[in-house]
């Protein structure tokens, strides 16, 4: 005969179970801290990588533009923070101060985006190029004549509201296209060095970091890792959850744990062997009788 059914409440707050409580709990706090020393882990390394990544992008060799991206050819991740050299002619008069960018903690100033015109093998073209970050709307005019640019290569931006007055809130290629004709291209450069020197550096032009890829400063094993442990704690605390609904069921437990209280034991193979004896002198009782008659 199974066990007779009980409620939830009055199974969880069985001896057993509140010790079985105790021991997956420890187990998920275990897990839970384990988890928490990989993220950790995942930080630390992800921000060293970055640094090495960092020092690896500055120091890096500029590769001619021509020989990573044409007017209007599509704009793919690997060629984030590549850092490309260029050589053409600033429209300074097509200025635009970008808004709304954060820049040494600060938020009140602008991007400074100015179309280079480049000259390629199907005509003129223009790459849009961030001279760097201004904390004032007063900004003294790009070099004249031509520019040799070097910088890293960032992905367009999708648009935003419309360009107003010499100010916009997004670098998207199709409203630079609408503004400054084309071809435009679909990246845009964030300027290291130029030859000649920009004016406006020495005029208060703040320069900026090199782009960094999305995901960077986090070390994905060690993330992996970290999720991996917060699942383990889940799956005990679950675990224990399974085994009160078993006891309130009545069910047997998992092998090597105490068997559940209450209720009329099963039978076993004894008590088999003893029904199944009961049943033999019967039959010899019945012999018996037969014998008589």
């Amino acid at each position: 005969m199974a066990d007779t059914p009980t409620s939830l409440w009055r199974a969880a707050v069985r001896p057993r179970m509140l010790l079985l409580l105790v021991v997956f709990l420890a187990a998920a706090a275990v897990c839970g801290r384990l988890g928490a020393w990989q993220l950790e882990r995942a930080d630390v390394r992800g921000a060293a990588a970055a640094e090495r990544e960092a020092q690896r992008v500055v120091s890096a060799d500029p590769v001619d533009l021509a020989d990573l991206l044409a007017p209007g050819d599509t704009f793919v991740g690997d060629l984030v923070a590549r850092k490309a050299v260029v050589t053409g002619t600033y429209d300074d008069d097509a200025t635009l101060l970008v808004t709304g960018r954060a820049h040494a903690g600060r938020t009140d100033g602008y991007l400074v985006l100015t179309p280079l015109r480049v000259p390629t093998p199907d005509g003129e073209a223009i790459l849009p190029v961030v001279r760097g970050w201004s904390p004032t709307a007063d900004v003294a005019a790009a070099p004249a004549g031509d520019v040799e640019v070097v910088g890293w290569l960032q992905v367009g931006e999708e648009a935003g509201h419309a360009i107003a007055d010499g100010r916009t809130d997004a670098i998207s290629a199709a409203q630079l296209l609408a503004a400054w004709g084309g071809p435009v291209y679909t990246g845009y450069l964030v300027t290291q060095t130029s030859d000649p020197g920009d004016p406006a550096v020495a005029d208060g032009l703040e320069q900026l970091a090199p782009p960094t890829r999305a995901g960077s400063g986090l070390n994905i094993q060690n993330l992996a890792y970290a999720a991996q442990w917060w699942i383990f704690g889940l799956f005990a605390v679950g675990l224990w959850w399974r085994l009160v609904r078993d006891e309130a069921a009545g069910r047997p437990g998992p092998p090597g744990l105490p068997a559940a209280s209450g209720g009329e034991p099963a039978r076993g193979d004894g008590d088999r062997d003893g029904a199944d004896g009961g049943d033999d002198r019967v039959d010899s009782g019945d012999d018996r009788v037969t014998s008589g008659a």
